[in-house]
Order: C-alpha cells, then sequence, then structure tokens
C-alpha cells in the first residue's frame, strides 16, 4: 500500500520517492517552500487535540501527534505552530501513514528521510525534535502492536 501526501491544488497523491525526485532539484529557498507546502497539505488537526498529552517534546517548535486507529491501521493527525516545522511531520508521517504496527515498526523511518539530508539543509533548531518525533510513533505502534 502507498501512502503519500495529498497536493492541494491538484488532488493527486505523492509518494516520499515523488517528493525526494521534487526536492533534489530545488535551491535551499525552494526546499524551504516545498516543505511549507508538504505541511499545508496535512489533514486539519482539530484544536481540541492539541494538549499536553499529544505536545512532542523536545522540538523547538509546538508540535502535536495525536494517533487514531482505523481497523487494524494506524493513522496520525499532526500539528506544528511553524510552517518548516509542519513540513517535516509531512515528512515523518509518510513513512508511516496508514500503516500497521507491525509495518510501522519495520520501517526504518530515518533511513527513509536520510536522502534528504535534513540536518544538514536545515537548522538544528528545526531537526532537533524529529527524533522525538519518530519515537513517539513507535512508542505507539508498540502500544498497538
Amino acid at each position: 500500500m502507498t501512502t503519500g501526501w495529498a497536493d492541494p491544488i491538484c488532488h493527486t497523491v505523492q509518494t516520499l520517492p515523488d517528493i525526494l525526485d521534487d526536492y533534489e532539484l530545488l535551491e535551499a529557498d525552494d526546499r524551504y517552500r516545498l516543505l511549507i507546502d508538504l505541511g499545508r497539505g496535512l489533514e486539519p488537526m482539530p484544536d481540541p487535540l492539541k494538549t499536553d498529552a499529544t505536545l512532542v517534546r523536545g522540538c523547538s517548535a509546538s508540535v502535536w501527534v495525536y494517533p487514531t486507529r482505523q481497523g487494524e491501521r494506524l493513522h496520525f493527525l499532526a500539528d506544528s505552530n511553524a510552517a518548516i516545522t509542519k513540513g517535516i511531520i509531512a515528512l515523518v508521517l509518510l513513512t508511516v501513514q496508514d500503516r500497521t504496527p507491525a509495518e510501522i515498526l519495520a520501517t526504518d523511518i530515518e533511513g527513509e528521510l536520510a536522502p534528504f539530508d535534513l540536518r544538514n539543509q536545515l537548522s538544528s533548531n528545526r531537526t532537533q525534535g524529529i527524533p522525538n518525533m519518530i519515537a513517539l510513533i513507535r512508542q505507539t505502534a508498540e502500544r498497538y502492536a
């Protein structure tokens, strides 16, 4: 099953490899714009779900992740108060969205994100919370596995 990000303009679903193909062709400023656009494409997260319990610790921006279960699959709602961080969340979610807990636990999330070289492309403030976000997703998958 291929999950992807829905482009709000043309309503097509993009996969992580599709996004990487675009990302690699762009200059730094355009990469920021691509991340911002990815963040805009995230499914809206209702404000009542943005609580201390769903807040990801260790992020310089506020980041919330709320898991839901749809049958055997996990679906994550997520949001941030920072546009580029929201785009990073969208990339992370592309690796795990709507997969079973076992599939999520078997996914090398860091490996799938490695070609984006986010640590060298973005400031450390923007990337410092990524490991915490991934850890939260894995912990959620372990609880449901």
